[in-house]
């Protein structure tokens, strides 16, 4: 029997240790783990889509069966041209149920043949989120409790590069 392939698509802008939980997890639920890192394209990022990719890939190295590719477009292309069976999406909150709920009906149109699962980080992550992160980091505040130390010093350099462009 082939392995089964989930994928886990996200900005990941930074990949926090909430998203390392999930994928520890999923990792140990699934033969093959793709991260999807997505372009961003609707929104602003922090960090760059060649930044995101290679953070990413410093924190799935040690687990072995995840790959990190970068998407654009539709997820459901993304996953099809990657052999998915299985979408994997964090939830922390109510408000990221509605949300999440939504997508996964829009998923199943447009892609009936996967599943969506979704997960819980554990206790210690459940109020982590990349936004938060962001901004308290942005805002002068210690972040290195929610990210990997990779992680941690490519913000530190940022928060640094955009304040010295502001003088």
């Amino acid at each position: 029997m082939t392995p089964l392939t989930a994928i886990y698509p996200g900005t990941f802008d930074p990949i926090t240790l909430g998203h390392e939980d999930l994928m520890r997890r999923a990792a140990g639920m699934f033969g093959r783990l793709v991260l999807a890192v997505a372009a961003g394209h609707h929104k602003r990022t922090f960090f760059s889509l060649d930044e995101r990719l290679s953070m990413a890939r410093e924190v799935a190295a040690p687990l072995g069966n995840i790959e990190v590719h970068a998407f654009d477009g539709l997820l459901r292309d993304f996953v099809r041209s990657h052999g998915g069976r299985v979408v994997v999406r964090g939830l922390r909150t109510g408000g990221d149920f509605e949300y999440e709920f939504q997508m996964a009906g829009m998923n199943r149109s447009l892609m009936p043949e996967v599943e969506t699962v979704f997960l819980t980080p554990g206790d210690k992550h459940l109020y982590t989120s990349s936004t938060f992160v962001r901004e308290i980091a942005t805002l002068g505040g210690e972040v290195s409790q929610f990210v990997s130390p990779g992680v941690h010093a490519r913000i530190v350099d940022r928060v640094r590069e955009r304040q010295a462009e502001r003088g």
